[in-house]
């Protein structure tokens, strides 16, 4: 069965504990604490049970004197076998996640290389396609009026007449087709590039000359203006003069264009369309969409509805300098070298904590033990002079008066030379410090007095 993750760390530590007292436990708490790094997921729970044990084993010591002996071990449990493993199993996840990081980098930039590459392949489609939308939408549409003009001619036979009739018709239906095929493929991101002969006049005269009745005001010049504007206004007149051609051919069209300090206005209207047999009445109303669109990128506004003679007319007010950017797309995704670089620093401040860490924790963890340790000696220290005073076969409860309050809580580790306690049935022994001081010649040696019935019956030193 599979343990789960916050299960993991609460096992570990109390393998670790149990460690303290058989060392059986010692590898259950390594397996344990290992796998608590490596599948447990947040450190908090983790630090928290660890922290947790590390406080329970300095209460119990603190509280049982007897167990100081025992302090020891359990510091190099908890760093050895808690610790340390744990932090091992934290780093070889995180080394794991870098790789695969890695190799998602990878992929993410050999995506990103052939979208890049398909993006820049549609845009250069766009533009084609933007560019026959406009261009060669317009010139059939001035082919199907010079055929109308055509074919109004007096003089001309009745076959030809037909003949007028007939590319008339499949002008303005190519011109439906060709907004239906490749209208839908306009890309904004286009909308400030144009031709450069982007010519108003020159646009107006073309249109006359093949029969539209149409007049022209334009004021001021495009001087200093940008060139998504002069497009943009380029576009509008263009469109306007096309979709004229198609549903009102016999109308008269103004075309007004005034440049100004603070931007440009547009203006094309035609006059109410005649009534005549085999001419289109409506149309896709894409063009006007793409105007709309074209317009707005450019920072100005674009209007178009009847007119007030009962004909159409569109307007656009395009400023000088746009009044801000357009609005921004939704927020790329986080780039993958700051992701790897973020799992490498992860993984190498884990790899620092693997070392620095447990070692920190040692060396606190012993010297409060140490602290302790000789908090507790110093209460149990005897007096030389006192102890040379204690003769064997004195009463119990007279060589107590003498003596410290406390006793050591644990018994002293004994050389070679120590005497073994005398024999016999009811003789119990106490400990006392002979010193406290650390960097003295009897640091670490203690006297040793034992009873037996209310007596003491032998008095030994304890050399370490």
């Amino acid at each position: 069965m599979r343990m789960s993750g916050a299960a993991l760390p609460v096992v570990a530590a109390g393998c670790v504990g149990l460690g303290v007292t058989s060392l059986w436990w010692v590898l259950p708490a390594v397996g344990f604490s290992f796998l608590a790094g490596l599948r447990t997921e947040r450190v908090r729970s983790a630090a928290v049970v660890f922290a947790v044990l590390v406080a329970g084993g300095v209460l119990v010591v603190g509280s049982v004197p007897a167990w100081i002996l025992l302090g020891l071990r359990f510091v190099v449990l908890a760093v050895c076998t808690g610790m340390g493993p744990w932090l091992l199993g934290r780093f070889w996840r995180q080394s794991q996640e870098l790789v695969r990081a890695g190799w998602e980098r990878a992929e993410r930039l050999e995506r990103e290389q052939q979208l890049v590459a398909e993006q820049a392949r549609l845009r250069e489609r766009a533009r084609i396609a933007q560019d026959m939308h406009d261009a060669l939408g317009h010139d059939l549409s001035l082919i199907a009026l010079r055929a109308g003009v055509l074919k109004l001619a007096p003089d001309l036979a009745e076959p030809h007449r037909e003949a007028a009739q007939e590319i008339r018709a499949g002008a303005a239906a190519a011109v439906d087709r060709l907004g239906e095929v490749i209208g839908i493929l306009r890309d904004e991101g286009d909308a400030g590039r144009g031709p450069a002969d982007a010519d108003i006049p020159h646009l107006v005269a073309e249109a006359a000359a093949a029969g539209l009745a149409v007049r022209s005001e334009i004021t001021g010049e495009p001087d200093g203006f940008p060139r998504a504007t002069e497009h943009a206004a380029y576009r509008v007149v263009q469109e306007a003069l096309t979709n004229a051609a198609k549903h009102a051919p016999g109308a008269g069209v103004t075309v007004e264009v005034a440049y100004a300090s603070e931007g440009a206005r547009v203006r094309v209207a035609n006059g109410p369309a005649p009534v005549a047999p085999g001419v289109p009445a409506a149309g896709g109303g894409r063009g006007l969409v793409g105007l709309a669109e074209r317009v707005r990128l450019a920072g100005g506004s674009f209007a178009h509805g009847p007119g007030t003679d009962g004909g159409f007319e569109v307007v656009a007010e395009l400023p000088r300098r746009p009044a801000g950017p357009v609005p921004p797309g939704p927020a790329a995704p986080p780039s993958p070298v700051r992701e790897l670089r973020r799992a490498r620093r992860r993984v190498g401040r884990t790899l620092a904590a693997v070392v620095l860490v447990p070692l920190v924790t040692a060396v606190l963890l012993t010297v409060a033990l140490r602290a302790w340790t000789l908090y507790v000696v110093s209460l149990s220290v005897l007096d030389p002079e006192v102890y040379a005073t204690l003769q064997v076969g004195q009463d119990q409860a007279s060589v107590e008066r003498v003596l410290p309050g406390h006793r050591l809580p644990y018994r002293p580790p004994n050389g070679s030379s120590t005497p073994a306690p005398p024999p016999g049935e009811g003789v119990s022994c106490v400990h006392y410090a002979i010193t406290a001081q650390l960097f003295v010649d009897r640091a670490g040696d203690a006297y040793r007095l034992c009873f037996q019935d209310s007596r003491l019956v032998s008095r030994d030193v304890l050399v370490s």
